[in-house]
């Protein structure tokens, strides 16, 4: 089994830096691919940001040019820099992973953290 705990969330203003942690604890054999949804209040589900356990990288083009997600494989963490930032990232941001243990591959998702960015 494998656990995803959060950290980084908080409260600033546009324009303002922040960087979301997100490790992965348990029976961990490989990475297949860390990412960052978020879901605003009344909106769906978004992809954020992904990153496979080799490195490639994917972003949505709302946050292009001002987000970078990077991954740690020895520490098992996904981390998301997230500079520039305006009111429409306010979010609560969720990690997900698609992880290899002793057995298939399998989904985990994170307790989410709250991001807001006030005008």
């Amino acid at each position: 089994q494998v656990q995803l705990v959060e950290s980084g969330g908080g409260l600033l203003q546009l324009g303002g830096s922040l960087r979301l942690s997100c490790a992965a604890f348990g029976s961990i054999v490989s990475i297949n691919v860390m990412d960052w949804y978020r879901q605003a209040p009344g909106k769906q589900l978004e992809l954020v940001a992904l990153i496979t356990g080799g490195g490639r990288t994917n972003y949505a083009d709302s946050v292009k040019d001002r987000f970078t997600i990077s991954l740690d494989n020895a520490k098992n963490t996904v981390y998301l820099q997230m500079n520039s930032l305006k009111p429409e990232d306010t979010a609560v941001y969720y990690c997900h992973a698609n992880i290899k243990g002793y057995y298939l591959p399998s989904d985990y998702w994170g307790q989410g953290t709250q991001v807001t960015v006030s005008s």
